[in-house]
């Protein structure tokens, strides 16, 4: 839904580069999240605890009050947000992060307020932040890996397989041989293990991509299964969750309020994927490999005039995705401060979402770690409505929260985002 309009005053030099299109989806989703506000405030019944700090003697008190008041206060900021959008839209103004963050703050805080009405649990800020912080630790390990491999031009639809090998790899080792290290280490080599099966077959034989992407989803969770089955089953020692990281406090930064638990009270994984974050960002545009990876996604026969080798920067970097996806695994079973057995088809969607978030980021790292964040704060805000009441049938429905959120986001700005041109396209 779109106009354009040119003003009758304006010169024809000014009015063929001003003519500006309104976009109304953005400012209609606002209202949209506006009217779901409105409704928890009328409906909203009993009071509502909100703290900071999950428990002990520094929890602070943010608000304890009726769940329809602090409800009515919510709707009322969301509908300036949206107000905000509409008159940006009308401007032809770039609308901006503030009102989206007003309506999407105000909708998530109004569900948590209306659903713990005289809830048997409290809503715990902090802890909902560090917990999405833990579920979105393999999603963006997951997304980082589809930048490199989608920036060079290779859609790696196998980050779903390459989670579960690290996850599996990374326990087999970690329980086999005692050291958590040594599971770490394992882990990327397992995920860049199909990287390579993928590069090989996609790069070297110019087997259509997603076809193989698929294929090697269903290898490895064949593979899982049956060592899980077999090798791993029983008393055999080898699917221990008694080694994994622990968590490592950052002195002075973990002591900020809410968000210094959330992101410098983690494990040494965590800390990684921050560092990586920051490579990529840098090494993606401020580097010479950078440049000539994005080429090859760009414009392959462009690059290869000037002498870049399109199919080894292919392959390289396939394999260099695979290991990525792979350790974000590791972070399921033995990089977490608890650690985890592993179980059959433990990745359980995250790579597939992993995809999601690097669209909605634009194929950019920072882009792909916002859009990794939400859809990990959605899975602890599904964990959070489960425990403010574990007895209502519907708390089992909140299991899907992330997965709609991700339909409904990758449908609302796929169209919006540019793949390199020369994704999936064989050299």
């Amino acid at each position: 839904m779109s106009a354009t309009r040119i003003h009758p005053g304006d010169s024809a030099e000014a009015g063929s580069a001003v003519a500006v299109p309104v976009r109304w989806k953005f400012p209609f989703a606002c209202l949209a999240a506006t009217a779901v506000s409105a409704f928890f405030a009328v409906t909203a019944k009993g009071r509502t605890a909100i703290d900071l700090n999950p428990s002990g003697g520094n929890r602070i008190a943010v608000v304890d009050a009726r769940a329809q008041i602090v409800c009515a206060v919510l709707a009322v900021l969301s509908a300036a947000g949206c107000a905000h959008a509409f008159v940006r839209a009308i401007r032809r103004s770039r609308i901006g992060a503030l009102p989206a963050g007003t309506v999407g703050a105000s909708l998530v805080l109004g569900l948590l307020v209306w659903y713990g009405g005289d809830a048997t649990g409290r809503v715990t800020l902090t802890a909902t932040l560090a917990g999405g912080i833990v579920f979105a630790v393999p999603i963006v390990y997951g997304s980082l890996a589809g930048v490199v491999s989608e920036r060079v031009g290779v859609v790696n639809i196998a980050i779903e397989g390459q989670i579960l090998m690290g996850a599996f790899a990374g326990v087999l080792v970690a329980s086999a041989t005692g050291s958590v290290w040594a599971g770490l280490a394992t882990a990327p080599l397992a995920g860049a293990f199909l990287g390579v099966l993928l590069a090989a077959f996609a790069v070297r034989y110019n087997v259509d991509q997603i076809i193989v992407g698929v294929v090697l989803n269903v290898l490895a969770l064949g593979l899982t299964s049956f060592f899980l089955d077999t090798t791993m089953k029983g008393g055999s020692g080898l699917n221990s969750s008694g080694v994994h990281l622990r968590n490592a406090a950052i002195p002075l930064l973990s002591d900020i309020p809410v968000v210094g638990p959330a992101l410098f009270d983690q494990t040494l994984l965590v800390y990684a994927m921050y560092a990586l974050v920051a490579a990529l960002t840098v090494y993606l545009f401020r580097s010479r490999w950078g440049l000539r990876l994005r080429a090859c996604g760009e414009h392959p026969k462009a690059a290869a005039t000037v002498g870049i080798d399109v199919r080894r920067t292919r392959f390289a970097n396939t394999v260099l995705s695979g290991a990525i996806a792979g350790l974000g695994g590791a972070y399921l079973t033995i990089g977490a401060n608890v650690g985890q057995s592993f179980g059959e088809n433990m990745s359980a969607g995250k790579g597939y979402i992993a995809l999601a978030a690097m669209i909605l980021g634009k194929w950019h790292p920072l882009g792909a770690v916002g859009a990794a964040l939400l859809f990990g704060l959605s899975d602890a805000v599904a964990t959070l409505l489960k425990s403010l009441d574990p007895s209502a049938a519907a708390a089992a429905y909140f299991s899907m929260l992330p997965y709609v959120i991700t339909v409904f986001a990758v449908a609302g700005f796929v169209g919006r985002s540019r793949p390199p041109a020369a994704e999936n396209q064989p050299y």
